[in-house]
């Protein structure tokens, strides 16, 4: 069974998960195009942060930084040895839940466009192609989506 809850990303399996994140990040994508969040970033007031556990082992991670009008979706992850049972499904839901509970209007995210997988999911979620937001610009590499709630 999938739990998510809040977690600290200091967490030592949890870093164990953002560090591979973020390697696959470095991997894929040009260095100024990577826009994943520290882990101090992901411990600030305006960042709430989850982690997904199958039994005892986390295997996921997701945060909603709240900022002015809007929820981001950051650090989406999953284990590949976890993928294809429900995590990021499990994930997602949590983060959407809480922007409801925040009464924020929609939701944003940003990610890589040859993450098909997890581009499928969000389409899967009723995400919908926007424009860059905030502080981002558009780059050969960055898919934008959003959500109206």
């Amino acid at each position: 069974m999938i739990f998510v809850e809040r977690t600290n990303p200091h967490e030592p399996q949890v870093i164990d998960l953002l560090q591979s994140s973020h390697a696959l990040m470095q991997a894929l994508f040009p260095p100024e195009h990577n826009n994943y969040l520290s882990l101090d970033e992901l411990s600030t007031k305006n960042v709430n942060f989850f982690a997904a556990r199958y039994g005892s082992v986390f295997c996921g991670t997701g945060a909603l930084a709240v900022k002015e009008g809007y929820g981001e979706i950051k650090s989406m992850f999953v284990d590949p040895n976890y993928r294809g049972r429900g995590v990021a499904d499990a994930i997602l839901k949590c983060l959407e839940n809480l922007a409801h509970e925040r009464c924020l209007p929609e939701i944003k995210l940003e990610t890589g466009n040859t993450l098909h997988a997890a581009i499928k999911l969000y389409e899967r979620n009723s995400f919908q192609l926007c424009g860059p937001f905030g502080d981002y610009t558009r780059n050969s590499s960055s898919i934008f989506m959003k959500k109206v709630l």
